[in-house]
């Protein structure tokens, strides 16, 4: 197993540029629940550190405000649905970082991707993950992010923090609840990282080999 603080950033690029693991299959288990095509959407995993030598890795998340459409109050990576003149994944996940906590598209050095994931709500989302300049000014839109905050990639990776847990979930083309498999992590720093952004963290630190 990979060692999250000797993680360097060729090593990340060339993880990401692999054939994704067996398992991890945009047509999931949701994929059964609905007749629409999936609306598309992307968001961005910033990675960070200071400039001092040995420094750990940290990911850049928000908490979403009551305002939003989606996931109300969540904690969430940067990012939201496709608009049409956008030509890539890329392209919306560094848009969206953008409007909500103000890290300049310029600022992102692009690292790579992960295949996509279907969310209960319908929505085709690929992860983008980049780096980011720390320590970095963002501007928050405050009618979208009530809270930028930081999660150590090392405590992220420890199986001690997180589980699968069962939740019963309604989908719209349907009134019978089903009962699917969850990612929780503990709370961290007052943060409750779970759902489809806990999965998405999963599915990362599996493709580094930082879980086994």
């Amino acid at each position: 197993m990979v060692n999250s603080a000797n993680l360097t950033e060729e090593e990340i690029i060339q993880k990401l540029s692999q054939s994704h693991p067996a398992g991890i299959d945009e047509n999931n288990r949701l994929s059964t629940y609905f007749t629409e095509p999936a609306r598309h959407a992307a968001v961005l995993i910033p990675f960070l550190r200071s400039s001092e030598h040995g420094s750990p890795w940290h990911i850049l998340l928000t908490r979403r405000t009551d305002h939003v459409a989606d996931h109300k109050g969540q904690v969430a990576f940067p990012g939201g649905r496709a608009e049409a003149d956008d030509p890539d994944a890329l392209t919306t996940a560094l848009r969206e970082a953008y409007e909500e906590i103000g890290i300049l598209p310029n600022d992102v050095r692009y690292l790579g991707t992960l295949e996509p994931l279907l969310t209960i709500t319908n929505y085709r989302v690929v992860p983008v993950i980049g780096i980011i300049p720390w320590p970095y000014e963002l501007k928050i839109h405050a009618e979208e992010v009530s809270r930028a905050f930081t999660i150590p990639l090392e405590w992220l990776a420890d199986p001690e923090n997180f589980e699968v847990r069962s939740r019963q979930v309604t989908f719209p083309e349907s009134s019978i609840a089903q009962s699917l498999n969850v990612y929780y992590y503990q709370p961290y720093d007052g943060e409750l990282l779970w759902g489809v952004s806990a999965e998405i963290m999963i599915h990362l630190l599996t493709r580094l080999g930082l879980l086994g």
